[in-house]
């Protein structure tokens, strides 16, 4: 009986040590950041307005390198997830990022507005207002202790991936804070179905991952940008041969009813963030006129689902990218 309670006692003891211990370097490891944003319905809103937006309050979740050292500074990746929300392959990017000395920062701009999705109906959360998130994300992390200023980078997918491309689109830089620079942009399947009249970029590199076969992005459409862009921005793209939108999961394929096929989709992009219709030349500043202008050229119905080669292709590029930008 003695033996036994003596056991207990040291196994107690071996417990407190051990949360002692790591405890404090799990929370310091991992936190979750709030910061203030706004609600922007478009680039326009931002350009023209910004100061008037709704204002609304924004978390994410930072997570430090496996092999954190609080004296030590680490480069950071801002990630933004699509219009469904965070998915295991989203992590598992990150989690590499973290393997190999880079920060992680999980922008929350669904759960912080109450979505969970947006697919088929972007409207609730915009790219105006992530993009808008990603640069006050930026301003809060660049004074972290233990990241370092200048090497903060963006990536994202699909609706992510916009954010991603459009965070470096000077206008909305200069109107947002042109200060901010990030070192890198990497965007997975984004839509570039949108041709800015400025074709400013910045300097920083940009890189684009998409599938051949993607009818919700359609890879044509980001070929045409990059052509356009590559004379006067540090652009360049991939394009993985038959994989479809969301190549990086491990899903087979399916078809997402409620989402937009935007194949035969091509809007134009004043300096002032306004996108016209295809055919009306309307601004689509609005909920409304946004819904007015995908139905005159979008269909539903997009195939998604992973693709083995892409995803591993993809995933080797994203490391190798970051950590030539980053470290």
């Amino acid at each position: 009986m003695r033996i036994e309670i003596i056991k207990k006692y040291v196994v107690m003891k071996i417990l407190k040590l051990v949360f002692f211990l790591f405890i404090p370097v799990l929370l310091f490891s991992q936190d979750t950041i709030y910061f203030n944003s706004a609600n922007p319905f478009s680039f326009k809103s931002i350009i023209k307005n910004l100061d008037n937006q709704e204002l609304q309050n924004v978390y994410g979740v930072l997570r430090m390198p496996k092999n954190f050292d609080n004296k030590n500074q680490y480069p950071v990746v801002i990630a933004v997830a699509g219009s469904n929300g965070w998915s295991d392959h989203h992590y598992e990017y990150l989690e590499m990022y973290r393997n190999n000395d880079i920060a992680t920062f999980e922008l929350c701009s669904f759960q912080s507005r109450g979505i969970s999705s947006t697919v088929g109906k972007q409207i609730k959360v915009t790219t105006a207002m992530m993009v808008l998130d990603s640069y006050r994300a930026y301003e809060l992390l660049e004074k972290h202790p233990n990241i370092k200023h200048d090497k903060i980078a963006i990536t994202g997918w699909s609706l992510g991936g916009g954010v991603s491309l459009f965070s470096a689109w000077k206008p909305l830089n200069n109107a947002i804070n042109s200060q901010v620079s990030f070192a890198a942009h990497l965007a997975l399947y984004p839509p570039c179905i949108v041709t800015p009249e400025v074709l400013d970029f910045g300097d920083k590199p940009i890189h684009i991952l998409i599938g051949e076969l993607d009818n919700w992005t359609p890879a044509k459409a980001c070929l045409d940008l990059v052509n356009i862009l590559s004379d006067h921005t540090n652009i360049d793209l991939t394009i993985y041969p038959n994989a479809h939108h969301s190549f990086d999961r491990d899903t087979l394929l399916s078809i997402k009813q409620n989402g937009y096929i935007l194949e035969d989709c091509r809007f134009k992009m004043k300096r002032n963030g306004s996108v016209s219709m295809n055919f009306l030349n309307i601004p689509m500043t609005s909920p409304l006129f946004q819904k007015i202008g995908l139905a005159m050229c979008a269909k539903r119905g997009p195939t998604y689902g992973g693709n083995q080669n892409a995803k591993i292709a993809a995933f080797k590029f994203a490391k190798k990218f970051m950590i030539k930008n980053l470290n």
